[in-house]
């Protein structure tokens, strides 16, 4: 079939065809948006899963219902080796914008951009002797006011925070609408900006404001949020997103194929959801291929396992092979011991994708090691997103087979 016209999408945040299997969560984030405009309290959402089961995408999505009820927006992606505040400043200044031309007062704006500014310059830590940050280190937004003084500029993050989104919660006020800020991979924020931000969302749901903040990531993230401020778990509304079932996993594969007027017979979808397990990234990349290496319509099981072998193999160096080389010799050898056993642990407990949780204690008795001198790899993995750990004393891959993936490399 002609590739010009193949309609799948297999790309980090890329918006598939059709967002098969995710109505649930657009209904349910209407429900905040509508609640919040009527005056009525609500709680932030979190969206957490494992990778390449569609977080960016849906967190862009919501992002777009926002837009459509005339909120203002901003977004970021977290980093483990960056302060939230300049990101989230950039995020606040880009949400206010939005809703500046409907505002009655520009003084007001005007008044808001000022503590934000100020916020945003105290990100650069003073040099000896208290002086001033190099100009290269201050945050240039493109603020004509000056930055003012004594509001959201303490060097506190967690009063500065509150006080900032307290204030833009205002300006959403005047404006009569609100404003929601989009935070991915939200579990690389560090601990002191994780614990500012629940104390921004406690203050501001107690305060009935309407600014919310969504965000994604690992299905760690509830844990992060947890041993930051012990009152998280009642703050956030959490939202697990998995993997499709079998008839989403169809509708996300036939509904753009349809539109080409292409068909699929039974056995060729039968075959799909085995290889792709109904993870959305691997719907779309064996769909791609699928489509690529079909002579015509309808699509046979003869297709798709002629087109198997390039998906797998587009996904050994993009989606598995890129993270496996981030790894040193030390936490490889910590993550192919972590395969052998998932694939023990998930043939015991009758789980399909054999990527279950592994005892840490089990993967050192594995090892002949003491779990004591594993904590460096184990530590280094979940930093670098490779793993996570669910429950205290087990670890278990953040990527949908990395395991299977794992078992078929040589040592």
């Amino acid at each position: 079939m002609d590739p010009v016209r193949n309609p799948y999408a297999p790309g980090a945040g890329q918006r598939p065809p059709e967002l098969a299997g995710r109505g649930r969560e657009l209904d349910v984030f209407d429900v905040v948006l509508e609640r919040i405009a009527r005056g009525r309290p609500e709680r932030s959402l979190m969206l957490t899963g494992l990778r390449g089961v569609g977080k960016t995408v849906l967190l862009n999505t919501l992002r777009s219902q926002a837009i459509n009820h005339l909120w203002g927006t901003g977004k970021i992606e977290a980093r483990p080796d960056q302060s939230l505040r300049r990101p989230i400043a950039a995020a606040l200044h880009m949400a206010v914008r939005e809703l500046a031309p409907r505002h009655r007062a520009p003084d007001r704006i005007d008044a808001f951009l000022g503590v934000l500014k100020a916020f945003a310059q105290r990100s650069a830590p003073a040099g000896r002797g208290g002086a001033a940050p190099k100009l290269r280190d201050r945050w240039q937004p493109g603020i004509d006011v000056p930055a003012s003084s004594g509001r959201a500029d303490s060097g506190d993050i967690e009063i500065d925070l509150v006080e900032l989104l307290t204030d833009a919660a205002a300006v959403a006020t005047d404006v009569g609408t609100g404003i929601a800020i989009f935070i991915d991979e939200m579990q690389d924020l560090g601990a002191e900006d994780v614990s500012a931000l629940c104390a921004a969302c406690h203050e501001l749901s107690q305060l009935g404001a309407p600014l919310i903040v969504v965000g994604a990531g690992l299905p760690h993230l509830p844990a992060v949020l947890s041993a930051a401020k012990s009152y998280s778990e009642r703050l956030f509304r959490y939202q697990r997103i998995d993997r499709l079932d079998r008839i989403a996993a169809d509708q996300a594969l036939c509904a753009p194929a349809e539109r080409e007027e292409v068909e699929y017979e039974q056995k060729a979808l039968d075959l799909l959801y085995e290889k792709s397990g109904g993870y959305p990234y691997f719907v779309q990349a064996y769909g791609k291929a699928t489509w690529d290496h079909a002579p015509r319509s309808p699509v046979t099981a003869a297709d798709v396992r002629v087109a198997a072998p390039e998906a797998e193999a587009e996904l050994a160096v993009g989606f598995f092979g890129s993270r496996f080389e981030r790894a040193t010799p030390a936490e490889r050898e910590y993550m192919r011991a972590m395969a052998s056993l998932s694939l023990v642990e998930g043939e015991e407990s009758g789980r399909d994708d054999m990527d279950a949780a592994v005892p840490t204690a089990e993967i050192a008795r594995a090892l002949g090691r003491k779990p004591a001198s594993l904590s460096p790899a184990r530590d280094a993995l979940i930093k670098k997103g490779l793993i996570y750990s669910g429950e205290r004393g087990t670890v278990a891959f953040t990527v949908p087979h990395f395991g299977r993936y794992l078992r078929t490399q040589p040592a």
